[in-house]
């Protein structure tokens, strides 16, 4: 099982289009075969973080859902409303920072 926790920040200003661009892909990621759970938060302390918290059940099927057009068009969407962003790729052997 490979986890994701992707944490991420925007602006007061950007807040709702973040949100609005991250559906479409929450509802494409979802409905591929080697996804277990994608899931979005928001903070309840700070309405500028946001989270994913992802399950996957292999490296395979991460690298698939990487490369999928749906992914690419949410980075594309988000890249200029998202202000700080980390992602930790965690599996049995190790955390990945990206």
């Amino acid at each position: 099982m490979i986890f994701i926790i992707a944490t991420m920040k925007t602006t007061p200003a950007n807040r709702e289009a973040l949100i609005e661009a991250t559906r479409l892909c929450i509802d494409e990621t979802r409905k591929e075969p080697g996804c277990v759970s994608y899931d979005f938060y928001q903070s309840i302390s700070d309405r500028q973080a946001f989270v994913f918290v992802e399950r996957w059940i292999n490296k395979n099927e991460l690298e698939r859902h990487f490369a999928s057009p749906h992914l690419a068009v949410w980075r594309e969407a988000s890249k200029s409303l998202i202000v700080e962003k980390n992602v930790e790729i965690i599996t049995p052997e190790e955390i990945e920072l990206l």
